[in-house]
């Protein structure tokens, strides 16, 4: 392609759809599926057309500059370079057509367990590889990783494309996750579960290690994030054993509180039954201000709001309050 071809069309996509895009080296997708494992491995940016993507702020040649920054020995280097990762490539929740070029490094540099920020890493690699839904925690969003409606980022490329390719590229380290599921750092365990609940394959295996976790997790915000993982893993690939799993965890006396909580916030969103009342009286039992302040910082929770996100969620699943609107007790 000359460079001129190393564009979109507008033009042809109003006309034609995105049709005539796909495989082409203008489909995110396809250069995703297509990056050698050495250039991965070897932290080749050079081998990798950043040009050719976007971000919020224009064309995203100056990603693997930033993206060796986050390889930095100094802490404070690596937490400028991944704030300004943040502000371009998932733009307030529009994922740039570059960001799933990004996920294969960010996830080698957070598998380092000499990296700084590793958390933090997952995460902005999680970001790329799921819809944004701040404020919202309803039964139909909650555990949405895709939408089926087309989305355009701030250049006007599909970020369903830009979504799907990175689903791919976590999909394609499973391998490289998995271990972190036993970092010693919780923080990366939780960043973990968020990252591998969107893979867009392996989901099998991942629900499998995650399940094997859990057994002997001993952190509570942990727990929760692998309880909500595996559901949001049989929603996305209609599995519908997370339904029966999620119904015996939640009200069975013998699991934690956390596991409980989040397996009834779970199995809301895998079926469409009327909510039960002794689910809402499991809730009213089991959440204290300690245990609220825990879940608090489960990923997909701290979306719905990072200082009440419980509260929102619940309200929103057991009222079907609209999103952003609380009650103070929303499961009497």
């Amino acid at each position: 392609m000359s460079a001129e071809q190393y564009a979109i069309n507008h033009k042809l996509v109003r006309e034609h759809g995105l049709e005539p895009y796909e495989g082409t080296p203008l489909d995110v997708r396809a250069v995703i599926a297509g990056l050698p494992q050495n250039v991965k491995d070897g932290f080749r940016f050079d081998a990798v057309p950043w040009g050719r993507f976007g971000h919020a702020y224009g064309p995203g040649d100056d990603v693997p500059g930033l993206l060796a920054q986050v390889r930095s020995s100094n802490a404070e280097v690596v937490q400028a370079a991944l704030r300004e990762l943040w502000a371009s490539i998932v733009h307030q929740g529009t994922v740039g057509s570059v960001a799933p070029l990004t996920i294969p490094f960010l996830l080698r540099a957070a598998s380092d367990p000499t990296a700084h920020h590793r958390a933090n890493t997952l995460n902005l690699a999680s970001a790329a590889a799921r819809r944004e839904h701040w404020g919202s925690g309803t039964r139909e969003s909650f555990l949405q990783v895709t939408r089926q409606e087309w989305m355009y980022d701030c250049g006007g490329y599909a970020m369903n494309w830009s979504i799907e390719a990175s689903r791919s590229a976590i999909a394609a380290d499973t391998d490289l996750l998995l271990p972190l599921l036993h970092a010693a750092d919780p923080d990366v365990r939780t960043a973990t579960c968020y990252a591998l609940a969107t893979a867009s394959c392996e989901a099998g295996r991942i629900t499998d290690a995650l399940c094997a976790r859990l057994a002997t997790e001993p952190s509570p915000t942990v727990r929760a994030s692998i309880v909500l993982a595996v559901a949001e893993l049989a929603r996305e690939h209609n599995d519908p054993r997370a339904v029966t799993w999620s119904r015996t965890l939640w009200p069975d006396p013998t699991q934690f509180a956390d596991v409980r909580v989040s397996a009834a916030l779970a199995w809301l969103c895998l079926v469409d039954d009327p909510v039960p009342n002794d689910l809402r009286t499991t809730l009213d039992t089991l959440i204290t201000a300690d245990l609220t302040r825990l879940l608090n910082d489960v990923p997909w929770i701290a979306n719905v709001d990072d200082e009440n996100g419980l509260a929102r969620t619940i309200d929103q699943m057991l009222d079907k309050a609209q999103p952003g609107a609380i009650d103070s007790h929303p499961w009497d």
